[in-house]
């Protein structure tokens, strides 16, 4: 396909601030984007990843800071002028108007000949898959179409960079793991960046090259979605990359693990980060805390999910700590368990929480 994002280095960053009044919804976000790179923002509500998106997109002005293409300085430019392409939550398509309209839109605002018009939309149709669908309104297609023509539209006009705003909240589960593949072969085709925001982890590790981890509009972590998933390098980190299980433990070296303990319950760990003796936070994934005929870790079970190929099951331990693991057959509530883990996968952070 002609279709193809338009050539450039690097974005860059640096520094970006944006205050609501007293509210600072980001703070000092530096990140460099290479052509090519899928970038996931990632984080719960609130934590500043839409406000990052809209002020790349010039929806919102910076507080300080600026946001380079290369060597041009782009947070002063207009929407318009920076050429991105912009995915939205609610697809925000122009129900008056077919499906080939609503993609030549951007082509039409720029002045773009009308046989050019035409043959960028067959190829854009053509990459989304929707070339029978040209004709439709919006109103006649499913939300994964919808969101097929709101991608077509996006990358029509051959932007640097894409810009995605949870753009699969909308569609059932089917059709979310449909939409996230095609979204990946669409980016791999014409190769664009893309910024991709969600609150998803799963959609994240799936779908990104590097993961941004925010939290209260700071940048936590950045990393592939390997590093994210085996080593979150904070605390709150672990805890929204799935690490459900979070102890308040004392914890104490003993060689190159850590030993640590919570009520009568001694665990080895993994120190992720340098850090004195004493209070700690341990987090580990479910699936890691298994059960065990001579585990470690004493609990009495509460629930017993079916997942298929195991039992998501929770409990709890004497002291009351509550714990999420699995097991490969269905508990009964009230059936106390033994849990272990293996060491390399309790990650044992300092301090807890910042």
């Amino acid at each position: 396909m002609a279709i193809a994002g338009r050539d450039f280095r690097e974005l860059r960053l640096d520094d970006m601030s944006r205050n609501f009044g007293t509210v600072n919804a980001l703070k000092g976000v530096t990140l460099t984007v290479r052509r090519g790179e899928f970038i996931a923002l990632l984080g719960p509500s609130g934590c500043g990843k839409s406000t990052a998106l809209n002020c790349l997109a010039g929806l919102l002005t910076l507080s300080s800071g600026s946001i380079w293409l290369d060597q041009t300085r782009i947070d002063r430019l207009k929407p318009e002028e920076r050429g991105f392409g912009m995915v939205f939550q609610n697809y925000a398509l122009f129900p008056h108007m077919s499906v080939r309209k609503n993609i030549a839109f951007g082509l039409s605002m720029q002045g773009r000949p009308k046989d050019e018009i035409e043959r960028k939309v067959d190829e854009a149709l053509a990459i989304v898959r929707l070339s029978e669908q040209g004709h439709k309104l919006p109103g006649q297609l499913s939300g994964g179409q919808q969101q097929r023509v709101a991608i077509a539209r996006a990358i029509v006009i051959e932007p640097p960079l894409v810009l995605m705003d949870e753009p699969l909240s909308n569609l059932d589960a089917k059709l979310r793991l449909e939409m996230r593949a095609e979204i990946r072969r669409i980016h791999d085709l014409i190769g664009s960046a893309t910024i991709y925001v969600t609150h998803d982890q799963e959609e994240a590790l799936s779908l990104a090259d590097r993961i941004v981890v925010m939290r209260a509009g700071e940048v936590r972590q950045v990393g592939t979605p390997e590093e994210l998933y085996g080593r979150p390098a904070h605390a709150d980190v672990a805890e929204f990359m799935g690490y459900r299980n979070q102890l308040r433990v004392t914890a104490a070296r003993a060689g190159n693990q850590v030993m640590i303990r919570t009520g009568n319950v001694t665990l080895a760990g993994s120190a992720v980060e340098p850090f004195t003796e004493g209070e700690a936070v341990a987090a580990i994934r479910p699936e890691d805390l298994e059960v065990s005929a001579n585990g470690p870790v004493e609990a009495r079970t509460e629930t017993s999910q079916y997942h298929g190929d195991y039992f998501y099951s929770s409990g709890r331990t004497a002291d009351g700590a509550e714990l999420y693991f699995r097991s490969d057959r269905r508990l009964t509530k009230g059936e106390i368990v033994r849990l272990a883990a293996d060491p390399a996968r309790v990650l044992v952070y300092a301090g807890g929480r910042p």
